[in-house]
């Protein structure tokens, strides 16, 4: 079933989250990041950082933080089974550190198909701000359906 393009610019709930500095040094292994200053507070603050900052790519996870980060896509009528995740990006505005409260305020920023409706695509667009405000970072993501039986 296509998804409706009536819903781009739904904004979808949002999602808080405290940074947690051994959260962090966790996904700073996890990606392989080998400058101290993402794992080691001293050298983050020799670097003029008030404490750990988020690595790279962090932010991505703040709205897997949901108990059901994926409804958005089961209320859109998307079968979860024949999604692919094919793009993400960051733009970032400042840097977030541990200790931080952070929302990400989603929203479907478009909706279109290729391939006869074999493919969908659909994009999220999302802005993460801090409890006072401040813009931190606008993350993109591209969500890939695939309808096979569309493309026969």
């Amino acid at each position: 079933m296509p998804v409706d393009p009536s819903v781009i610019g739904k904004q979808l709930p949002p999602t808080t989250s405290t940074i947690d500095a051994g959260r962090l040094r966790f996904f700073a292994e996890a990606i392989g990041e080998t400058n101290p200053v993402f794992t080691d507070l001293e050298a983050a603050r020799a670097a003029g950082h008030a404490d750990l900052p988020v690595p790279p790519t962090f932010l991505f996870g703040i709205e897997l933080e949901n108990p059901d980060s994926f409804a958005w896509l089961a209320d859109l009528g998307v079968d979860l089974r024949r999604v692919l995740h094919g793009e993400q990006s960051f733009t970032y505005h400042s840097t977030a550190v541990a200790g931080d409260v952070l929302t990400a305020t989603p929203t479907i920023g478009n909706v279109y198909s290729k391939k006869g409706g074999a493919l969908e695509f659909i994009e999220k667009t999302s802005k993460v701000t801090r409890a006072n405000g401040e813009l931190v970072a606008e993350l993109k993501s591209m969500i890939v359906v695939r309808n096979p039986e569309a493309g026969k």
